[in-house]
């Protein structure tokens, strides 16, 4: 009996001193803003803490609209703002004198490129893409945030601000139905995804 209990204080000894060790870790894991950091894990938020509202205007287009791509901008501008609203705490306003910040994007490419081709020259798989020029920018300050280094002078001329190139593809297969317009759509919902994880904040 008296080992038995010699053993049931180490243990409870041991489970002390663990404990205080993960207090010490804890402690020396805290910021100064109040979040945690652990071998390169934060609690921080990964969205910027001052910014609540973001205009996003409808998308401009410099590439060629005709067929499925005609309107393309339009769709891909709401697939941006529903992308916004469901996955981030900003909120899309329309007033942009209101706005703490503006998202800018223009259409620059949408090459479609064929993937496979049946014997009769048919295409069996293919894929659209969708390049895009993308600006943000803190209406505030004039700060860029998609690209927060070298910094032009707050009141710069969209026009000359330097931009942000993403891209992304939809696949489709005119054997199962699919279309051109349903890969646009594929695309656009995928660019949309990409550029709302943009704008979080830089690791």
């Amino acid at each position: 009996m008296i080992r038995a209990s010699t053993t049931g204080v180490r243990v409870a000894r041991r489970g002390s001193l663990l404990i205080a060790a993960a207090l010490v870790c804890l402690i020396a894991g805290c910021r100064q803003d109040g979040q945690l950091q652990f071998f390169g894990y934060t609690t921080k938020p990964l969205y910027y803490e001052n910014v609540r509202t973001v205009y996003v205007p409808p998308f401009q287009s410099r590439a060629f609209q005709a067929g499925p791509l005609r309107g393309l901008e339009v769709q891909l501008t709401e697939a941006v703002r529903r992308q916004i609203e469901l996955t981030s705490p900003m909120k899309v306003i329309q007033d942009r004198e209101r706005a703490d910040t503006e998202l800018l994007g223009t259409i620059v490419l949408t090459p479609k490129n064929i993937i496979n081709r049946n014997r009769l020259n048919e295409v069996r798989e293919g894929e659209m893409v969708i390049q895009v020029e993308l600006l943000w920018r803190d209406l505030h300050s004039g700060e860029i945030l998609s690209r927060p280094e070298g910094q032009p002078p707050p009141n710069s001329d969209p026009a000359d601000l330097p931009k942000f190139v993403v891209q992304s593809s939809g696949r489709f297969l005119p054997e199962l139905g699919e279309s051109q317009t349903t890969a646009l759509q594929r695309a656009s919902n995928n660019l949309a995804v990409q550029i709302v994880q943009l704008m979080q904040k830089p690791w």
